[in-house]
């Protein structure tokens, strides 16, 4: 499979689980995952607690960006 951001891999991934689009939700803490989702057509949430800073997240418009576990536990028991 192509690297990200190619959407290649996300694509394979819904594929492989019978998910449409409209059902996944790309959860990423690099700007490369983010990059995939848009690439495949898929929202995406950000976290800040990863291997990119928020801010270089937040220039890729996710749904959101969570700063910690508890925060991205919470916005997917709203959003989910």
């Amino acid at each position: 499979c192509f690297s990200k951001p190619h959407p290649c891999m996300l694509l394979e991934i819904m594929d492989d689980l019978g998910v449409p689009q409209a059902r996944t939700l790309m959860i990423g803490d690099t700007s490369h995952d983010l990059q995939m989702a848009i690439n495949a057509g898929v929202p995406a949430v950000g976290v800040g607690y990863g291997a990119h800073p928020r801010e270089s997240l937040m220039a890729l418009s996710p749904l959101a960006c969570a700063d910690d576990f508890g925060a991205l536990s919470r916005w997917l028991s709203a959003h989910a």
